[in-house]
C-alpha cells in the first residue's frame, strides 16, 4: 500500500497497515517536558495513579523556559521536576543545556522514524531528522509518561516541493515564512507537512530544524523532512539509528501538493500579529524598533549566529536600541565562542545570554514595554508575546535581524556592504 512518510512512520511502530484519517494507539520512541509545562505533566500522571513511568530512559526533561528560576513559582516547579527525575530514576534530565529542542536533537534522543511527543508546540522541529514529532497538552502527556503511548489520528499530509538556489543572506527562515504565508496559519491543521525537493536536500541540519520548527505556525501536527546523508552525518556519533529507509511513495496520497522556487526569493518578515502577516522587506524597511533578539529554538543555532556575523562585520549595533543574543545551546554557545563571534557581539554593544529561551515567550526576561517594536529571530509574534499587548513583534532571518541591529530601523541585509 502507498504511503507518505508519515503513515509509514505509523505503520511501523503500530505494526499493521494504518492510513490517514485512521485512530491508533500507537507507542512512542520517547517523551519531553520542560520547566513549564513538565510539572502539570508530572501531575496529571499521579493522577491517573502513575507510580512508575513506562521508561526511565525515553523521558527527557529539560530546563530552559525560565532558567535560572526568575521567580518563587518557577523555582517551585524546577524543585518539583529535580524530585520527580530522581524518584523515576532518569537520567535524560538537563537543566544548563539549553532550549530543550535543541538538546532533545543534539543529545540524539531521536531517531529518523521515531514518535516523539513533548509538552511544547515546537516539538515538530524534531522532524528535522525524518522523525514524527509533536506537540501534546499536560492530560496526554501524563498518560503517556505512564502507559508509553498515546492515540493519534494519523494526519493527512502536505507536500511543500522547494527548488531553486537561494540569494545571498536569504535562506531557511524566509522560506518557511513564505510557505506560512501561502498556508496561512491554520492551512494546515492536524496535517504533516513534508518538505521536499532539491532546496530542501541541500539544506543544512539548521535549516531544516528552522523549516520543521515552524510547521506549527500553520496549525500543522508535525513537519518532517525525509532522512537523507545529511541527516546520517548529523546524527553521526550522538545516536546509534537503524538506516531506515524512509521516503513516501511516489504515488502517495497528500492533501495538497505546493511547489516553491526560491530563486526570486527575497528577505521575508512577518509583521504584527500573526505569523502568517509576510510581507517581503522592502515593504517595512525603515520602521524604527527598540529590540532586537537573535537566539530561540527557531534561529538560535551557531549557523544562524554565524550568519548575523557576516552582516555585522565589524560595525557596532544602534547605540538606541537593545541588542539580544542568546544561543540555543551550550554546545552552540562554544562553536560561537570559540570561533570569536560572541565577541564580535559584545564588542559591537549586544547583551549575550546564556542558553535559554529569552524573551521567546514572554515569560523570563528581555520584554518589551508599551509602543515598544521587537524584531525576532523567533518564530511567534501573537500580542503580548514578548511583553507589553500594546507592544509589536516583527519575524525575521538572522541577516535581517542583524541589519536592522546595526541602523535600529528594519533593513533588507542585502543593503549592508
Amino acid at each position: 500500500m502507498a504511503g507518505t512518510i508519515t503513515e509509514k512512520i505509523f505503520r511501523a511502530r503500530c505494526g499493521r497497515e494504518v492510513t490517514a484519517g485512521e485512530v491508533v494507539m500507537a507507542p512512542v520512541s520517547g517523551a519531553m517536558i520542560h520547566d513549564i509545562t513538565g510539572p502539570l505533566a508530572i501531575e496529571k500522571f499521579y493522577e491517573m495513579g502513575g507510580e512508575k513511568v513506562f521508561d526511565p530512559s525515553k523521558i527527557i526533561m529539560l530546563f530552559d523556559h525560565q532558567v535560572p528560576a526568575d521567580s518563587l513559582n518557577a523555582a517551585e516547579n524546577q524543585k518539583k521536576m529535580r524530585s520527580f527525575a530522581r524518584e523515576q530514576g532518569i537520567h535524560n534530565y538537563d537543566i544548563r543545556e539549553g532550549v530543550c529542542h535543541q538538546v532533545t536533537l543534539e543529545k540524539g534522543r531521536v531517531c529518523p522514524g521515531d514518535i516523539i511527543i513533548g509538552s511544547d508546540s515546537h516539538t515538530c522541529m524534531y522532524g528535522a531528522v525524518g522523525a514524527f514529532a509533536t506537540g501534546v497538552g499536560s492530560t496526554d502527556m501524563g498518560f503517556a509518561l505512564r502507559y508509553g503511548c498515546l492515540y493519534f489520528r494519523v494526519p493527512e499530509s502536505i507536500r511543500a516541493d522547494v527548488t531553486g538556489r537561494f540569494e545571498k543572506r536569504v535562506g531557511a527562515k524566509d522560506l518557511i515564512l513564505r510557505i506560512i504565508k501561502d498556508i496561512t496559519v491554520d492551512g494546515a491543521t492536524y496535517k504533516a507537512v513534508e518538505f521536499t525537493g532539491d532546496t530542501i536536500g541541500s539544506l543544512n541540519m539548521a535549516g531544516r530544524m528552522t523549516c520543521c520548527n515552524m510547521a506549527i505556525e500553520m496549525g500543522g501536527k508535525a513537519g518532517i523532512v525525509p532522512p537523507d546523508q545529511v541527516t546520517r552525518e548529523y546524527l553521526a556519533g550522538r545516536c546509534a539509528c537503524p538506516d531506515r529507509d524512509l521516503v513516501s511513495d511516489k504515488d502517495a496520497e497528500y492533501s495538497s501538493w505546493r511547489s516553491y522556487d526560491v530563486g526570486d526569493l527575497v528577505p521575508q518578515v512577518a509583521v504584527p500579529h500573526n505569523v502568517d502577516q509576510v510581507v517581503d522587506v522592502d515593504q517595512v524597511a525603515g520602521t524604527p524598533v527598540d529590540q532586537v533578539f537573535i537566539g530561540s529554538c527557531t534561529n538560535g543555532r551557531f549557523e544562524d549566529l554565524q550568519e548575523a556575523a557576516e552582516v555585522l562585520g565589524n560595525r557596532s549595533f544602534a547605540d538606541d536600541i537593545r541588542v539580544l543574543v542568546i544561543p540555543a545551546s551550550k554546545a552552540e554557545y562554544l562553536k560561537a565562542l570559540r570561533s570569536g563571534i560572541i565577541e564580535q557581539f559584545v564588542e559591537a554593544g549586544a547583551l549575550v545570554e546564556a542558553p535559554c529561551c529569552g524573551p521567546c515567550m514572554g515569560g523570563s526576561f528581555g520584554l518589551i514595554a508599551s509602543g515598544e517594536v521587537s524584531f525576532s529571530t523567533s518564530n511567534r509574534n501573537f500580542r503580548g508575546r514578548q511583553g507589553s499587548a500594546e507592544g509589536k513583534v516583527y519575524l525575521g532571518s538572522a541577516a535581517t535581524a542583524a541589519a536592522t541591529a546595526i541602523y535600529g530601523r528594519i533593513t533588507d541585509p542585502r543593503e549592508v556592504r
